[in-house]
């Protein structure tokens, strides 16, 4: 079902063990860390799919820990706690955490919660993946509506992130002005408009930077545009 680990985080170490028994009977893989530091420590280093983490703990509690990881990552969060009361479980879902389960807790009932983040969380994944296309440095994420060009982020207006898009999805086909206008504006293209010429201008400016030879946005002339 993944590919990483679920880390189990708590300072108790029974609860540890037995949550650990149960994931590995479901064939899934884990690891466990008694305190949130520790636990900040093996996100850096390691493939973690899903976070149970416990709040009430030694050092950086629960709470703080989830604000830490949703700076830097959107993977299932699902707090054990033995704080019941629903302002408790408000707070949980607040910081972001994706689940909220009560100490004592049925581990049957846990683990099924497990499986069920970790199916939404590969879902999302596969989707986001689904929509990402790259050619040479250039990547686009149709889902997010970002753009990468060497690693680094370039802001584009919604029409010039249209252009792109749409340019990457028919990628080593010719696609005239009229054509490009109409799919983008999703109006009836008139004679003599600079409108997509202008746009294509300020997109090789972002992408490729000024008074360059253009290895990406190319004019087919007589023709039109391809990727």
């Amino acid at each position: 079902m993944n590919d990483g680990y679920v880390l189990i985080v708590d300072d108790d170490a029974d609860i540890r063990n037995m949550v650990g028994i149960y994931l590995e009977n479901e064939g899934l893989p884990y690891i466990k860390c008694e305190d949130a530091g520790k636990a900040l420590e093996i996100l850096d280093n390691h493939k973690i799919d899903l976070i149970l983490l416990d709040i009430m703990m030694p050092g950086i509690d629960g709470m703080d820990a989830c604000i830490q990881i949703r700076e830097k990552s959107q993977i299932p969060i699902i707090f054990m706690s033995a704080k019941s009361q629903d302002i408790d479980k408000v707070q949980g879902l607040m910081v972001g955490a994706d689940d909220y389960v009560v100490k004592p807790f049925n581990p049957i009932e846990l683990i099924a919660r497990v499986k069920a983040q970790l199916r939404r969380y590969k879902q999302y994944n596969e989707n986001a993946v689904s929509k990402t296309m790259q050619y040479k440095e250039l990547v686009l994420n149709g889902q997010t509506r970002q753009v990468w060009m060497k690693g680094e982020e370039i802001r584009l207006t919604p029409k010039e992130f249209s252009i792109l898009e749409l340019l990457m999805k028919n990628r080593g086909i010719v696609l005239t002005i009229c054509q490009i206008y109409e799919q983008v504006w999703r109006e009836e293209f008139a004679e003599n408009d600079n409108t997509v010429l202008m746009h294509i201008s300020n997109l090789r400016e972002k992408i490729e930077g000024k008074g360059q030879e253009f290895q990406y946005i190319k004019t087919v002339w007589g023709a039109g545009y391809k990727i």
